[in-house]
């Protein structure tokens, strides 16, 4: 009994050979569109201002799914609109603090200066009223 294993002569002849159409290698020329997922949770957690972060972290979510689905142009549409919402939840959350720190500094200037004024205008008006009784 052989238990070798079956030798060539044994194997049915199968054709070998190959098609002679070219091999085609498809080169993608579009870039995978970034779903600004992390900057999006940042600014959901942290700067939600005017619900921005949400709506952008909304966008991102959409801009995967795509993404994943495999539809690069609408992952591109969805991530242009949450990197614009990210965007201007930064801006507005980083602006708006300075600009109200910026008109508490200067209110309290403004405010400082007035009254200065006022205690110079009433010392003046009772050192003349004082001078005006003897």
């Amino acid at each position: 009994m052989d238990t070798s294993y079956p030798r060539e002569d044994y194997l049915p002849m199968t054709s070998h050979k190959r098609d002679p159409s070219p091999t085609v290698i498809t080169i993608s020329s579009a870039v995978v569109p970034r779903d600004h997922l992390i900057w999006s949770v940042f600014n959901t957690l942290y700067m939600n201002f005017c619900c921005l972060g949400f709506v952008a972290l909304a966008f991102s979510v959409k801009a995967r799914d795509q993404k994943v689905a495999g539809d690069v142009e609408a992952a591109r549409h969805f991530s242009s609109k949450a990197r614009c919402y990210n965007i201007l939840a930064t801006v507005g959350s980083l602006v708006l603090p300075l600009l109200l720190a910026t008109l508490i500094i200067t209110g309290v200037i403004h405010l400082s200066k007035l009254t200065q004024e006022s205690i110079d205008f009433f010392s003046y008006q009772l050192s003349t009223s004082d001078d005006d009784d003897k």
